[in-house]
């Protein structure tokens, strides 16, 4: 992914990662749409940095992805990078089945359907673009499990194989998938995170994945650092350690 002279729409955008992205972005001479549910956080979003564009979706929701793609594409033609970052993280409890299976379907439906949904609405006109890139955002957790995370594990996992899959298919087109695969960050995706001594604060994160895409411009998935411990536990063999070291240390990690 070329890091300049790109239009970048990014649902679930306005706090977090996904605004601190969209902010650096801005700055390296991109134009940036930012999506959220909350008019009144975009409404600050713009009156504070003048210049990005913003969109009301709820990934939950087709008609309103079906909506604000109709939106961006109206007013950014040229829009040519997806960034499907919106998602939510809570914390279950399997041993009370009354308690979880509400907190799970959401899971599934904002970081399972709203990506895939997300991607079918602009893959099509990505392909018209000579040069366009559909960056997924999955978590080291995709390659071990938190233990009170089940669900959020489970469909950063699926983005992980949809985002390799979708890389086969889209081989031979000018169409690039990216993954951004984030460790612990020091945002309010659980609640404590952003105090959380053992999450990467957030300036460093966007700091160094910027870096990356900027060196790295053929990656296929992004992994600052602090990552590799979660995504690499397998292929080194020690992935029971990386299991219960994951699991006794960091009990609100991402």
């Amino acid at each position: 992914m070329n890091i300049t002279g790109n239009t970048v729409f990014i649902p679930g955008a306005t706090s977090g990662i996904g605004l601190a992205l969209a902010l650096r972005l801005r700055t390296r001479g991109n134009t940036v749409i930012v999506g959220g549910r909350r008019t009144d956080l975009l409404e600050r979003i713009a009156a504070e940095h003048p210049g990005i564009d913003t969109v009301r979706i709820d990934t939950t929701d087709p008609e309103s992805i079906t909506a604000a793609a109709g939106q961006v594409l109206a007013r950014h033609p040229g829009l040519n990078v997806l960034v499907t970052m919106a998602g939510i993280m809570r914390v279950e409890d399997w041993r009370a089945p009354e308690t979880f299976l509400a907190t799970a379907e959401a899971t599934v439906t904002t970081n399972v359907l709203g990506p895939i949904r997300l991607i079918a609405a602009f893959v099509e006109h990505l392909r018209t673009r000579p040069d366009a890139t559909i960056m997924t955002v999955s978590s080291g957790l995709a390659f071990a499990p938190l233990r009170i995370t089940p669900s959020y594990n489970a469909s950063k996992a699926a983005i992980h194989m949809l985002s390799e899959s979708l890389r086969l298919q889209l081989d031979g087109t000018t169409v690039k998938v990216v993954e951004l695969v984030p460790p612990s960050v020091r945002t309010a995706l659980l609640p404590g995170q952003e105090d959380n001594a053992l999450a990467m604060p957030l300036d460093a994160y966007v700091t160094e994945t910027v870096t990356l895409l900027e060196t790295q411009p053929d990656a296929e998935e992004i992994l600052v650092e602090q990552v590799k411990f979660l995504r690499h536990g397998e292929s080194r063999g020690d992935y029971d350690q990386v299991v219960r070291a994951l699991n006794a240390a960091d009990p609100h990690g991402k």
